[in-house]
Parts: C-alpha cells; structure tokens; sequence
C-alpha cells in the first residue's frame, strides 16, 4: 500500500463544503431557480437560432 492510501475516518467526512452565504438558495426556491436557468438556456439558443439565419 501507498502512503496515500489512508484507511482512517476523516475528519470532514461528515461536513459539506462551504458555500458563501449570497449564493445559498433557499430550499424553497430551487425549482424557481431551475426554471429560470432553462428559460435563460432556451432563450439565448432561439436568439443565436435567428440570427445565424
């Protein structure tokens, strides 16, 4: 075995990494999140759709 094969419980193991606290979303707003990332994907591919014709 290599020196990095630890075998141990780590310390963090049971830690989520750190997310600054303005681009934590709120539980209750993760669809509404979703949903205005789709619409802003699918708006930009139908404006690149009519210009490149």
């Amino acid at each position: 075995m290599g020196r990095d094969n630890k075998q141990g419980t780590s310390a963090n193991k049971g830690s989520l990494p750190q997310t600054p606290k303005n681009q934590k979303i709120a539980p209750n707003k993760v669809s509404e999140e979703f949903s205005q990332e789709f619409m802003n994907l699918i708006n930009s591919v139908t404006k690149e759709g009519k210009t490149k014709k």
